[in-house]
């Protein structure tokens, strides 16, 4: 059996009558019939009874009616998926992000392409930057979004755009009460320090910081995630030098301020992912991704 039989064999038995059949499909009365008899050599079994006043159903027939119709349908729906696919406007589309990226741009982005493709199903993976490489490679993800994102032969990346950084600070502490804070003020105060990974990170941005800016960096905690730094700070642990996006995170008993300093005034956000991967779906993130950089400033291409 074929699509084409079982439309063949839908018209038939809704007309109940070959000729005004052959008339709703666009064809000749010989070659219907001969489609219906190779329809019932298929099956074996007769679908039809031909008697004078028409064509009527056999059970056999009666049994398949029940069932083409739903089937032509999801042939259908099948087919227009596919087509939604081919264009980028369905299917699934994995994203690794990390920690702050999630506090700010990465949700407009995601807002503004579900927004375009609501068909597409976006499934996101809280990875490290060495995590979200790994998974590119292994196809696991299709894109990721992070910082200082070190070159490689294999993968784009492209930045999104540059954030300026601020200062987390517990509402008590003394340089709460100024309107900036800089990277000699923050000289031996109590530091909380994030992410603790082995691979170049914000944290070695700040350490790289103090050290040309001959400051003395007093680590009071290291953490994996901006979430736990925030909430060490509102605990008065100390301070903690981040993107000017963890300012929506309102924990009570934090205040931020702008970071002023020579070294470290801003850090990137890039998009990366497989040099080879000439998905469709892909290309339509990406394309959403660089209008957002362009509005941004952002849009270079590393690698």
């Amino acid at each position: 059996m074929d699509l084409k039989q079982m439309r063949y064999f839908l018209a038939v038995a809704e007309e109940r009558n070959f000729t005004r059949a052959a008339e709703r499909l666009h064809m000749a009365q010989p070659p219907l019939t001969r489609q219906i008899q190779a329809l019932e050599e298929d099956i074996g079994a007769a679908l039809f009874v031909r008697s004078a006043r028409g064509v009527g159903l056999t059970e056999a027939g009666q049994a398949l009616l029940a069932e083409v119709p739903n089937l032509l349908a999801l042939a259908q729906r099948a087919k227009e998926r596919a087509v939604l696919a081919s264009e980028g406007q369905s299917g699934r589309l994995d994203i690794g992000i990390f920690g702050s990226g999630v506090l700010d741009v990465i949700p407009r982005i995601l807002a503004r392409f579900h927004a375009d493709r609501p068909e597409v199903r976006i499934v996101l993976h809280n990875l490290s930057k060495h995590e979200q490489v790994q998974a590119l490679r292994e196809r696991r993800i299709s894109v990721g979004f992070n910082r200082l994102v070190p070159r490689e032969d294999d993968l784009v990346v492209e930045e999104v755009l540059r954030e300026s950084m601020t200062v987390a600070l517990p509402a008590h502490h003394p340089l709460a009460r100024q309107a900036t804070v800089s990277i000699p003020d923050l000289s031996e105060q109590p530091l909380i320090l994030y992410p603790r990974l082995p691979i170049a990170g914000l944290a070695q941005q700040v350490m790289q910081a103090f050290h040309r800016e001959k400051s003395v960096l007093r680590v009071e905690q290291e953490v994996e995630d901006v979430l736990t730094a925030i909430a060490l700070v509102a605990g008065g642990f100390g301070a903690c030098v981040t993107t000017a996006s963890t300012a929506s995170l309102q924990l009570p008993g934090v205040v931020y301020r702008p970071l002023v300093s020579k070294h470290l005034r801003e850090i990137e956000l890039s998009c990366l992912y497989r040099q080879s991967d000439d998905s469709s779906l892909l290309a339509a993130f990406v394309s959403v991704v660089r209008e957002f950089a362009a509005k941004a400033g952002g849009t270079k291409r590393k690698s």
